[in-house]
């Protein structure tokens, strides 16, 4: 096994007298959930967790997962062009071995424009995809080579033709969330009569109407969302053709997700349904076709490692117990918000008896509250010191760690291949 990133330096480590390490061997296959942690824990992340003396919280990450997850989404999808969205987990060794697959990227800011650069993704592989950009920050990309760019206002794409002239720019259009777990509906995009104003103006403005793009929200768990948003798109198509504006991608954003508590369809069951409303809508002539994965590639390939630091109840009579871990909302865990992303969780007494639980982070903050809605029940006998695992957490964790809240470090992540 492999490390190719550790964590940060100046994190205090956790001795030995402190802290005896939970290794694989006293993490049951099944969490209580009843769903297998073995199919996620690979063998290099359960070697991982066995080693001695790394402190919690922590995030480690399997490569060769990332890989195998890169591989079948392109299987089931052969046409589309994938672009990584970076800020799922921008860690420069993911980031590294998806240059080597051949994979584009999607950024939303300088910084994952010089993480990109910097392990060798070239300039002509990455879209910055953010709608909402700074002008300084187009000009930055722009002098380094990117020349496509997104955008879902007039007043965007005005930055875009004056500090990026002449960049091929795709305009997002807005499209309904049902079905996402983690909705991303109103923020961003634009109706499809403005869409199509819109790329006729960038003409005007000397830039080159590349196409459209549009999410079905995070973690969508409806293989048919898609369908509205291409037959949106083909209608503007073929009207923006009429007036002689050849569209020529169609960026079907991200949404494919990980495997949390719910069940997910499988993945060939995505490039079937996609396949199909491409079909239906465009005929023979469907254009280009790219995709912005994020959470369905680093996702299943990381855990979080953390440790229990009390269990108490509010009061002598109460059946439910609190259960306080060594990270939460804000050490990267903001995607519990509403309950929205629940984590499987393996415990060391998994098997055991359960009882109702509320999950909470360690932070001197009332909402840094994980699970308070009676979802979970957590083995009887977890206690102070325990390690836990909460699987399929590549994605969104890391990057949503605070910096310093109630001095507590963010989240370290370790990359292991084989």
């Amino acid at each position: 096994m492999t490390t190719f990133a550790t964590a940060p330096t100046g994190l205090p480590p956790a001795g030995p007298t402190e802290l005896p390490p939970a290794g694989p061997t006293e993490l049951p296959p099944a969490g209580p959930t009843g769903l297998s942690g073995a199919a996620v824990l690979s063998a290099r992340i359960r070697e991982f967790l066995d080693e001695p003396g790394r402190g919690t919280p922590f995030l480690v990450v399997d490569l060769d997962v990332v890989e195998d997850r890169f591989r079948e989404l392109r299987a089931a999808l052969p046409p589309a062009a994938i672009y990584y969205a970076v800020k799922a987990n921008p860690a420069r060794d993911i980031v590294r071995r998806l240059v080597r697959l051949g994979s584009n990227f999607d950024i939303a800011s300088p910084a994952e424009l010089d993480i990109c650069l910097t392990v060798g993704a070239e300039p002509h592989r990455i879209s910055y995809g953010h709608t909402v950009k700074k002008a300084s920050d187009i000009a930055y990309a722009y002098s380094r080579g990117v020349r496509q760019f997104a955008f879902d206002s007039h007043a965007e794409l005005e930055k875009i033709a004056q500090f990026a002239p002449r960049s091929a720019v795709v305009c997002r259009l807005l499209v309904d969330n049902s079905g996402a777990q983690w909705p991303l509906s109103g923020k961003f995009g634009c109706s499809a009569g403005m869409a199509a104003t819109l790329l006729v103006d960038a003409v005007r403005l000397g830039l080159d109407p590349l196409g459209l793009s549009f999410h079905v929200g995070s973690q969508q768990l409806d293989p048919r969302q898609w369908q509205d948003g291409i037959d949106v798109a083909a209608g503007i198509f073929a009207k923006l053709a009429r007036v002689g504006i050849s569209l020529r991608m169609l960026n079907l954003g991200g949404g494919f997700p990980a495997q949390y508590r719910d069940q997910i369809p499988p993945l060939v069951g995505y490039g079937r349904a996609i396949d199909t409303s491409l079909r239906r809508s465009f005929g023979g002539g469907a254009p280009a076709v790219a995709v912005e994965p994020g959470r369905f590639l680093v996702g299943d390939a990381g855990v979080v490692c953390a440790e229990v630091v009390l269990v108490s109840r509010k009061s002598f009579a109460d059946s439910t117990r609190w259960v306080y871990l060594d990270v939460g909302r804000f050490g990267g865990l903001a995607e519990t918000e509403g309950e929205a992303i629940k984590y499987r969780i393996i415990t060391p007494h998994d098997g055991r008896p359960v009882g109702p639980t509320i999950i909470a982070g360690p932070t001197c903050d009332s909402v840094d509250v994980l699970y308070g809605k009676g979802t979970y029940r957590l083995p009887l006998e977890l206690r102070a010191g325990d390690r836990i695992v909460l699987l399929s957490a590549g994605a969104y964790t890391a990057t949503y760690a605070s910096v310093g809240f109630n001095g507590f470090d963010p989240l370290p992540t370790y990359c292991i291949a084989g």
